[in-house]
């Protein structure tokens, strides 16, 4: 299985760069540790400034490298704007460095009271986003044996191949979004729409007939918190968190279905990833908060046609720093998942 697997991704990568299909976005298993990549509108939601590091290793098994995604972001509530602002940055390597991706943006979110219990949050993104393919790596039929694989010469490396390289190795462009989110102290709904501009990373040359831009990728996210004992003032120390999120870019669509759990300094959850057409994964997070840091460790088991033996499922970690005081800040919503 190690040579199938080497080469596994391969095909997945010359059907991105040559068939018309669009690249789709990474989505962290832990989205809500990372919830400026969810929803532009989530930006603030500690009040204090907040740190977030999430890293993803997807499908661990397969040689080579699969697709490795790292996220760092920023984000604080402005009382005087009654707004949040944040930074968020992503790079993505997909193929063992054969495609990078580098985006960093920018986000803003208004903050509208409603009614007593209900709020409303309104948020735009803008960001820059550099795509680089390292032609080199790739591996193409006229290379391969179908028994023995690779068919190298001197040195060796694969001998050359006749296809041919691309005008250009890296795009850059603009990238746009927005969300918005409304909630109140037991529910939330949000909704948010990555890519508006839809800017153009294809590599296909000046063909315009052939290129054709990034997908637009919409987020439906929806969820609820119920303490175990003791209120949300302040921030409850144990809840439960029903939740699901719906992504759809082109005609990739995924739902993901479960629960969060927060007990004192511990917390977990467990959810249900499928892509429509197919089951993906079951997920399961373990994790700990001590005072303003807080660490989580998530495996998806893949129960698609995949298989988790050959896929090696997928490993992510995440951590953050809520810089909030001591004495906790008075969080009267449903959102504590979220920070």
């Amino acid at each position: 299985m190690k040579r199938v697997s080497r080469f596994f991704i391969l095909p997945l990568l010359l059907t991105l760069l040559y068939s018309g299909v669009q690249a789709q976005d990474p989505l962290f298993s832990q989205f809500y540790a990372a919830p400026l990549q969810v929803n532009p509108a989530l930006a603030g939601n500690a009040r204090s400034p907040r740190v977030g590091l999430n890293f993803r290793n997807q499908w661990s098994g397969i040689s080579g490298g699969a697709y490795k995604t790292f996220a760092a972001s920023y984000d604080q509530y402005i009382d005087e704007l009654n707004s949040g602002v944040g930074l968020f940055v992503l790079t993505d390597d997909a193929g063992n460095g054969i495609l990078k991706t580098v985006k960093v943006s920018g986000t803003f979110a208004y903050s509208l009271q409603l009614s007593r219990d209900w709020f409303v949050k309104f948020g735009v993104e803008g960001g820059y986003t550099q795509t680089q393919l390292d032609w080199g790596k790739l591996i193409f039929l006229d290379q391969i044996d179908p028994i023995l694989g690779p068919i190298t010469g001197g040195g060796g490396a694969p001998i050359p191949t006749q296809e041919q390289t691309p005008d250009e190795l890296s795009r850059s462009n603009l990238d746009l979004g927005t969300g918005m989110l409304i909630y109140n102290q037991r529910f939330y709904a949000g909704i948010s729409i990555k890519h508006i501009n839809q800017p153009d990373n294809t590599f296909l040359g000046v063909n315009e007939n052939l290129n054709t831009p990034s997908l637009t990728r919409l987020t439906v996210h929806t969820g609820g918190e119920f303490p175990l004992g003791g209120n949300n003032i302040g921030g409850s120390s144990s809840f439960i968190s029903p939740n699901v999120m719906y992504a759809s870019q082109g005609n990739v669509q995924q739902v993901n279905a479960g629960m969060y759990a927060s007990f004192g300094m511990l917390f977990g959850g467990a959810w249900f990833r499928h892509a429509f057409g197919n089951a993906d994964a079951v997920i399961g997070l373990v994790g700990v908060r001590i005072d303003e840091f807080k660490i989580g460790y998530s495996f998806d088991a893949t129960v698609s046609g995949l298989q988790l033996a050959n896929s090696g499922g997928t490993h992510e970690l995440s951590m953050s720093i809520n810089f909030r005081q001591r004495k906790g800040t008075d969080y009267n919503d449903c959102l504590q998942m979220f920070r």
